[in-house]
């Protein structure tokens, strides 16, 4: 690809992308030499989200999008799934069955998978790895306290990658909610300050950051995560809430741009099977256990994990 042809790519990437957040598509400038790790801003928090488990159709196509795009690397495989991950830190669940289905797009689900990485240095070496194999993005922004870069995978699923700002680059209001924007993200500005010297995978440190659900309610959305869970709201937008725990931007978000009064997932959809919130704090954990007990919400538990289907169908697993 020439240097004309990446910038044809990214500027047609970049078109129209300020807005793509503020409504139901799927997306959401400091110097590149900061290359200071910011991933424990998200997995050192009293709860973060841990994992994401997909039910997909074609295992093998995923499978590759997600080793030859996303950079991750197969843990673990199985008859009916794969286990992926960077530098053996399983993120994301693969499997299949026979009556995996499309979900359609307006069900209850994953809006989309939020993969952290260390440094806005490893944000931009992605976007040039992006740009030399042409892969389609749906949206870049700045939300003043992240960078963020935003595609689906071949089956829909929604995708986000992110670096966080500096926490001393945020501003919190008086009322501990951290302020937070959609603005237009300089893709050209990120690609011509990356480093040149190949890509090979994700970087030791990445992580899921958050994840973002599709949900039928917010009222509903935000009694569930903050007054069952115990995560606090951070911020709010037009139809969604961002939850999270240690001030967080967010481990959690839920919209209803898509969703919005749709009945819960059915059994066998693809999309988002389930997702994991580990606890740092044990304590916070018994407490969001304690409340589940109160409200009579069906758990099951193996060993140190707790399992649940949360308002809309999706799975969720509480763990320590």
């Amino acid at each position: 690809m020439t240097d004309l042809d990446r910038r044809t790519f990214l500027g047609a990437a970049a078109a129209g992308i300020a807005a793509t957040r503020a409504g139901p598509s799927r997306a959401e400038t400091a110097p590149m030499n900061d290359t200071t790790p910011t991933t424990s801003h998200a997995i050192e928090m009293p709860a973060f989200v841990d994992h994401s488990h997909l039910t997909v159709i074609d295992l093998p196509m995923l499978s590759a999008f997600y080793q030859k795009v996303m950079g991750l690397s197969v843990l673990d495989q199985s008859a009916s799934g794969e286990t992926l991950g960077v530098t053996g830190r399983p993120l994301l669940t693969l499997t299949t069955g026979s009556n995996a289905a499309r979900a359609p797009r307006n069900a209850p689900g994953l809006f989309h998978t939020a993969f952290l990485v260390p440094s806005r240095q490893e944000l931009g070496r992605w976007l040039a790895h992006a740009a030399h194999g042409n892969v389609p993005l749906t949206g870049a922004s700045d939300h003043l306290v992240s960078e963020a870069i935003y595609l689906d995978d071949p089956e829909g699923n929604g995708i986000e990658i992110y670096r966080d700002r500096d926490r001393s680059e945020w501003t919190y209001a008086p009322d501990g909610t951290v302020k937070m924007a959609t603005h237009r993200l300089d893709l050209q500005a990120l690609y011509d300050e990356a480093p040149k010297d190949g890509w090979s995978g994700q970087d030791n440190g990445t992580a899921i950051g958050h994840i973002h659900l599709q949900v039928s309610d917010i009222p509903e959305a935000d009694t569930f995560f903050r007054d069952v869970l115990g995560l606090d709201i951070m911020a709010t937008y037009p139809g969604a809430s961002f939850f999270a725990t240690g001030k967080y931007h967010h481990h959690v978000a839920a919209n209803v741009w898509n969703s919005r009064g749709q009945p819960k997932r059915r059994t066998g959809m693809s999309g988002l099977s389930d997702y994991t919130i580990r606890f740092n704090e044990p304590a916070k954990l018994q407490t969001a256990l304690t409340k589940l007990d109160e409200l009579s919400i069906a758990t099951t538990r193996n060993g140190d994990t707790v399992s649940l289907v949360d308002p809309w169908g999706i799975g969720l697993k509480l763990s320590a």
